[in-house]
């Protein structure tokens, strides 16, 4: 008893100190400090890890520190969906900011040169802190790192200032850190509680990891989809920092870790020399932080293999990227494997990482500088012997897909050019202002090599996220290699095709399907009480071909006179981006207008189904495609308030990946909704719920059991792993006159797939609009027994129950934002869902 009564005053006792810990805590002991800097604690109002620091007052701290000391300067690059600022020190020594700018023209130009001085250069490293918002230990380590860089007096400091130009980039993700802060704040007693079971540890959904959209935003650095990414890409490719620093948390139960990581797990596109370098700087982790005896690991988990994380995506950009994970308190103290874990110890290793960053980056300046040089110097001449080749990417009916991969080219700095006249190549046609091309030879040729390649074949078969991503497949455009023959200028101003009616009308407008912004425009003429209709066979008017699902607004019988019609097509033909044609005839080729092969489309009144047991990224994915891109307002129908909620306000509700988001009672409730004419559309594992509660028969195609063989207890993890199919591309054929492949141009289609969820086709063929073909594997990595599986099964379904209609996709088609060229998938869903 008396040992039980000890142990509760020493673990109070702890805890008490620990909320009371101050700055001394975490900085060097042997340092003395400027007394006019001012301190976290004097500005924010807290200790550094008493409370978690919110976005703002993270904000106002760098603001005062910049203002009070000439080693900081601070600027905003723009700002969160929320509206809140997306900031960045440079901190450097006073010399350096006098120079900064020609100290960034001396750092680039020796990337672009064959002869370089690497004495009297300085290093450049990026530190970014708690890209996902719920790990906060990074952002509440900035607070003290800053004061440390700022306030730190001695030759120590000022030599490190002198050699390094360091780019402070404080909060990664505003939004979910702010989110994430509120909710630890809010649940902290006076009293810290370490019980795991305690409400301040388990987060309302979505959680703070994610932005306003609910996008992870550490896999975003090479898609670029995001207002926080954006910011920084611009910065990295503006400075081309020598090392960045890419801080998180993992599971409680851990320790910290740094990399190399498992060198088999590195894209091959790395240099190996990356990872002798990476090495080089394990060392300065791991001997500071055997000086605070912190327990970490570093050869073990984690990847290098996907660019589009912050970790990877300098690896292909010439620096050298760094992931640290320390173990999340996920509040201010919890219990775990490695006793008491409090929130001041994490801030405190990624404190202590931070520095030994930059001590490796001062001890290892010359020879990372030389490796920079040297990876843009092999790169070119991996690029001369590409000599006049490049690359040719388009699709002639879809300007804006084309419009958008060449928006990413640009923000990555990559060169590409106007295609000088319309031109057919491999069956394909490339069409001027459709169409663009690549030049293989320049700067950042191992950039686009490892967004345009296909790869199949690999050294491990473990990844810790996707395992391909080429870009024009995402998009579902036309590519291939060409010479820089076909182009013409350099494109210095990306345009977006100018949208509008080509003239006046009294009989009818026509408008393609192709379009990506179809929908978009579509939706703002349903919501303005236009009637419109939707073409199900193909025809010709005017001479012009229209494909499936062309879309035909009436000029008799609306509510508004043909002028006013006119007029308002036209400036919304023009936010679109989509050309509109005026008809004086319904006499065809083909079916006429009038034709009953033009059915009438209904306004789309959506529920979004969120909250517990939902997938937050899925969902989120589809509320940032529908919210930013097309101008939908979705409901966003939380799984809490479903059995209140009155359905009959929505003709589509859409269920994304969840396998337990309702229970019994609003299962029924559903059904009834579906019976009287509702659209449900269903993504991924809802599928089996949909099964198994009975509202769509599935017939799943059933894997026979894997037997290992020669396989150890020790690797038994690796050998389960590698059924695990964590992202790939695949092909598939398709029914172009299915109403859910409307605007298609091509009959096959690159889909993303990371589910194992595989549906035997229909005994009817065209129950089978879609189709994956008998060697579907375009990019990525598949085991044999899962591509065996998939091979000619279909990852799309519809069913009926009374007059509702529900279409079921076995992958997400809203991948990550960028998975461009299957988001139309979805539209089709949404608009024509009568037809399926």
């Amino acid at each position: 008893m008396q040992r039980i009564a000890l142990f509760f005053l020493l673990f109070t006792t702890t805890l008490f100190s620990q909320s009371k810990t101050d700055l001394s805590y975490y900085l060097p002991n042997d340092v003395t400090y400027n007394p006019n800097i001012p301190t976290p604690k004097s500005i924010i109002g807290h200790e550094v890890g008493e409370w978690h620091i919110t976005h703002d007052k993270l904000v106002q701290y760098m603001r005062e520190l910049a203002e009070a000391s000439d080693r900081v300067s601070i600027e905003d690059r723009g700002k969160t969906f929320e509206g809140r600022p997306l900031v960045l020190l440079t901190i450097t020594s006073p010399s350096n900011h006098t120079n900064l700018e020609t100290i960034k023209t001396q750092h680039l130009e020796a990337t672009e040169n064959n002869a370089s001085n690497f004495n009297n250069r300085p290093i450049v490293v990026y530190q970014g802190f708690s890209i996902h918002g719920n790990e906060p230990s990074g952002s509440n380590a900035a607070l003290a790192v800053a004061y440390y860089l700022t306030a730190a007096e001695g030759t120590e400091i000022e030599d490190l200032l002198e050699n390094t130009i360091i780019l402070f980039d404080p909060s990664l993700n505003p939004d979910g850190l702010q989110r994430f802060a509120y909710w630890a704040n809010t649940n902290r007693g006076m009293n810290l509680n370490a019980d795991p079971n305690d409400r301040e540890f388990s987060e309302v959904w979505p959680g703070g990891r994610t932005n306003h959209y609910w996008f992870d935003m550490n896999r975003d650095w090479l898609p670029v989809q995001l207002p926080e990414s954006r910011a920084r890409i611009q910065t990295f490719h503006d400075w081309l920092p020598n090392i960045l620093t890419d801080h998180h948390e993992m599971g409680t139960n851990s320790s910290f870790f740094f990399q190399p990581g498992i060198p088999s797990r590195t894209h091959p596109l790395t240099p190996k020399m990356n990872q002798e370098l990476t090495k080089g700087i394990a060392k300065h982790h791991a001997k500071a932080l055997d000086k605070i005896g912190s327990l970490y690991y570093s050869k073990e988990s984690f990847d290098d293999f996907y660019y589009g994380k912050g970790s990877t995506f300098p690896d292909i950009n010439g620096g050298i990227g760094i992931l640290f994970e320390q173990a999340s308190s996920r509040g201010h103290a919890q219990e775990s494997d490695n006793g008491l874990l409090t929130f001041p110890f994490t801030i405190k290793n990624q404190f202590t990482a931070a520095l030994s960053t930059l001590e490796a980056a001062n001890g290892m300046r010359k020879e990372i500088l030389e490796y920079q040089h040297d990876f843009y110097k092999n790169a070119r001449k991996e690029a001369s012997k590409e000599g006049n080749k490049a690359i040719i990417f388009g699709d002639e009916k879809d300007a804006a897909k084309t419009y958008h991969l060449a928006e990413i080219l640009k923000r990555h700095n990559i060169k590409f050019h106007h295609l000088k006249s319309d031109v057919a190549l491999n069956g394909k046609t490339y069409k001027k202002g459709f169409s663009y091309v690549i030049p293989k030879n320049q700067k950042n040729t191992r950039l686009i090599n490892a967004m345009f390649e296909k790869r199949t074949t690999f050294q491990d078969s473990l990844f810790y996220d996707i395992s391909a991503w080429t870009f024009p497949l995402a998009f579902n455009l036309d590519y291939t290699e060409t010479s820089m023959e076909k182009a013409s200028n350099v494109v210095t101003e990306l345009k977006h095709l100018q949208g509008g009616v080509s003239s006046k009308s009294e009989y009818a407008y026509l408008f393609t399907w192709n379009e990506y912004y179809a929908p978009k425009l579509l939706n703002s003429i349903l919501k303005k009480g236009i009637r419109a209709k939707v073409s199900m066979k193909n025809f010709k008017a005017n001479g012009k071909s229209y494909d499936y699902g062309t879309i035909m607004i009436p000029v008799q019988n609306q509510d508004m006179e043909a002028s006013e019609l006119y007029s308002f097509l036209n400036s919304t033909a023009q936010e679109s981006h989509i050309e509109i044609d005026a008809v004086s005839t319904g006499l065809n080729e083909g079916i006429d207008l009038g034709s009953r092969n033009f059915r009438a489309l209904e306004l789309p009144k959506i529920a979004l189904l969120v909250g517990d047991g939902v997938t937050s990224y899925d969902a989120g994915e589809i509320w940032h495609l529908l919210d930013t891109r097309y101008d939908i307002v979705p409901t966003k129908l939380d799984t809490k308030n479903f059995s209140r909620a009155d359905l009959s306000r929505y003709n589509t509700i859409i269920m994304v990946n969840s396998n337990s988001a309702l229970d019994n009672g609003n299962t029924k409730k559903l059904k009834q909704w579906l019976q009287d004419g509702g659209s449900l559309i269903a993504y991924r594992n809802t599928l089996r719920w949909l099964n198994s509660s009975e509202l769509m028969k599935i017939n799943f195609k059933k894997k026979s059991a894997l037997k290992a063989k020669n396989i150890s207890f020790e690797d038994r993890s690796n050998f389960r792993g590698a059924q695990v199919i964590g992202g790939a591309i695949f092909e598939t054929e398709l029914d172009r006159s299915h109403p859910i492949n409307f605007g298609y141009k091509n009959d096959k289609l690159a889909m993303f797939r990371n589910t194992t969820l595989f549906i035997k086709p229909n005994k009817n063929s065209y129950d089978n609009p879609i189709q994956y073909s008998e060697k579907p594997l375009l990019s990525g990595y598949i085991s044999e027994e899962n591509l065996e599986s998939l091979v000619q099964t279909i990852p799309f379904k519809t069913g009926r129950i009374g007059r509702g209609k529900i279409m079921a996709f076995t992958d997400n088609t809203n991948f990550r934002a960028f998975w461009y060229g299957t988001n139309k998938l979805l539209m089709n869903a949404i608009f024509f869902r009568d037809e399926m």
